[in-house]
């Protein structure tokens, strides 16, 4: 089977070094890794130092196992959800409910709050876990906001779906029942367009599984990427509350950019230091039941295999 890790938090905490670190160190470890960006600010390119695009590229890591990254463009899965609306679209308008696509578009944005980038981010979820070509998937997330609303996406669009099928299947027995009294025996052969049912049951199937996944604890964890500071710590409560209550599997924290050797002549990178110490402290009595692992703050970005191998050697191993 394999496994899932999401690293999330807020933006600018170093997601996507975490992430592609931790892609990195699998790999090294033999194990058959694709790291996946579904920040549509797209950092997974520059960490790595290579050009990524929406089909995932083996990198030449010179690992045990196998380094396949990829980052997710979300305008090209867009058409397969308004071929979606526009299937409704059509079953509205054979019954003589005159809705244009553009407003069973939006009938289908007012069930479902997240944005196409999350809609994607759980549609290849599925497509990459259940092809089995990789031993691991790690997820470089959005943003905390972007990755609640992610979470929340299946049970949203499951109903929202759930809901235009019945409508959808309405409109079509009004439909059949007014060819039939026009057309008599004719009717048989229908309105000469796909219905695509199929399309829609498949979709939330899909996103069910996604689900699935998502909370399952022996394939999936998610780990919080957070700075040492008081006020992410706070977000950090909210962020893993919410996972808890959707019943995602959380383990880790990861603590970014701890100032951890202050020159002993600085007395301001002492101050430094200390404040950091007292923050990670904070951060272990704010959250006993979680291991907190810690990674120093560095001169730069970090950039390159080398670089992030350095980075990888402070993370979790195991997946």
């Amino acid at each position: 089977m394999t496994d899932c890790i999401f690293y999330g938090g807020k933006g600018g905490v170093g997601k996507t070094t975490c992430a592609a670190a931790t892609a990195l160190r699998l790999a090294d470890a033999g194990r058959e890794t694709l790291v996946v960006s579904t920040d549509p600010a797209h950092s997974l390119s520059d960490s790595l130092e290579t050009d990524l695009g929406p089909e995932p590229r083996e990198l030449e890591a010179g690992t045990e196992g196998g380094l396949w990254a990829v980052e997710i463009d979300p305008d090209a899965r867009k058409e397969r959800y308004e071929r979606l609306a526009r299937a409704l679209a059509a079953d509205l308008r054979s019954a003589g409910i005159r809705l244009d696509d553009e407003e069973v578009r939006r009938l289908f944005a007012g069930g479902a709050p997240a944005g196409s980038d999350e809609i994607a981010a759980l549609d290849l979820l599925v497509e990459y876990v259940d092809d089995g070509d990789w031993d691991v998937v790690v997820f470089d997330t959005a943003p905390t906001g972007h990755t609640l609303r992610l979470f929340d996406t299946p049970e949203v669009m499951g109903l929202a779906l759930e809901t235009a099928e019945s409508l959808r299947g309405q409109v079509k027995r009004i439909g059949d029942a007014a060819r039939t009294a026009v057309l008599g025996p004719m009717s048989m052969f229908g309105s000469g367009r796909d219905d695509g049912d199929e399309s829609l049951e498949s979709f939330r199937a899909r996103l069910e599984r996604a689900r699935d996944l998502l909370t399952d604890p022996d394939r999936t964890e998610f780990r919080v990427v957070l700075l040492p500071e008081r006020m992410a710590i706070a977000e950090s409560e909210r962020l893993v509350a919410t996972l808890r209550e959707a019943d995602v599997r959380i383990d880790r924290l990861v603590v970014n950019r701890v100032f951890e050797d202050p020159e002993d002549d600085c007395s301001r990178c002492q101050s430094r230091h200390e404040r950091h110490l007292e923050r990670v402290a904070e951060i272990r009595a704010t959250f006993p039941d979680l291991e907190v692992v810690t990674l120093p703050e560095r001169e730069g970005e970090v950039q390159g295999l080398e670089t992030l191998a350095a980075v990888a050697g402070r993370l979790p191993s195991d997946a």
